[in-house]
């Protein structure tokens, strides 16, 4: 395909500006996010679609791109997309998997400092004239043990800047070689009771998929400590939510902390409910650094994959299990 053809790209969720500007020197660009039917009706009419989180494209209404040649994930998880579905029909699936690394680190960790001080339960005190110096008991990270579950990119931005706090990591990632984490100098466990047991900080950063469907559940909760915080920045559905929300309520742990939900966008979810509990509308890699990254990435790999030349980021169909 060459810019003469009028190539059509849809852009269903905010990107950068400056990645739109650089799409629409070549390509007839449209921004709009449809609901799923919509999308049913419009997906016909483009050659490229450039989607993030809010965007679902399941095997339906990849069936009827029929124009599509890429499906561009403006982030790193694709799980909102069948990428097997796009495979068998001979769309690429590309995404900026490097992108928004540290500012989901920074959010991690925000979160961790922010349940260690109660940050946002002092506030809403402090701004209501009460005193909670009266019942404040802030939590140091220095020397905790932060659990680890899942220690790609991410997980490894992660734990760098919890060992500057002066606590002690431990990792539980199968999939990774055991040399990588002997070159971090930190610990390492297969036993993810042993992890959810002497943690102080469980951080949750790896895909979803079939194997960590609901991976954090009843039992697993409450084998924490009464003590310990969970915090996920990484997927919805890793967490049985109606666990969590039994646990916390029961406060068979201290608190928890969620960038991320089963069903998005959340919306009256019951977890809402509780005071011991941090949450955000998915919001790890919308910095304004992490989106200008995101942006010139996936505008060079949609490029790439509309010219004919290989893109560096290619979605592969084993990304899921079936």
């Amino acid at each position: 395909m060459n810019s003469e053809q009028n190539i059509k790209i849809l852009v269903t969720d905010p990107i950068a500006p400056s990645a739109i500007a650089e799409l629409q020197k070549e390509f007839e660009v449209t921004e709009q996010h449809y609901s799923p039917t919509e999308l049913l009706n419009e997906i016909g009419k483009y050659h490229a679609i450039i989607v993030r989180s809010a965007t679902k494209l399941p095997r339906e209404a990849i069936e009827r791109g029929t124009q599509l040649k890429v499906i561009g994930r403006a982030g790193i998880g694709v799980d909102n997309i069948d990428v097997k579905a796009a495979t068998e029909r001979g769309i690429l699936v590309v995404n900026a998997p490097q992108s928004s690394v540290i500012s989901v680190a920074e959010l991690t960790l925000t979160y961790m400092l922010a349940l260690s001080c109660r940050l946002v339960n002092v506030t809403n005190e402090t701004k209501s004239n009460k005193n909670p110096k009266k019942w404040l008991r802030r939590t140091e990270l220095h020397d905790k043990i932060l659990g680890c579950i899942g220690c790609g990119k991410i997980g490894t931005e992660v734990i760098t800047r919890a060992k500057v706090f002066g606590m002690k990591c431990l990792i539980y990632s199968p999939n990774v070689p055991p040399e990588v984490t002997e070159k971090m100098k930190v610990e390492r466990t297969d036993d993810l009771d042993y992890l959810l047991q002497v943690s102080d900080f469980v951080t949750i950063h790896t895909k979803l998929k079939a194997e960590t469907q609901g991976l954090i559940g009843r039992r697993e909760l409450e084998l924490m400590k009464t003590t310990a915080y969970l915090i996920n920045c990484a997927r919805g559905g890793i967490i049985d939510e109606d666990a969590l929300y039994n646990a916390l309520k029961k406060n068979k742990i201290a608190g928890a902390a969620l960038d991320v939900f089963a069903d998005e966008p959340v919306r009256n979810n019951k977890l809402f409910e509780l005071e011991n509990i941090y949450v955000s509308p998915h919001i790890g890699a919308t910095t304004t650094e992490a989106q200008k990254r995101v942006g010139k990435v996936i505008v060079k790999q949609i490029k790439k994959a509309l010219t004919g030349q290989q893109p560096d980021f290619i979605v592969k169909k084993s990304y899921f299990p079936n």
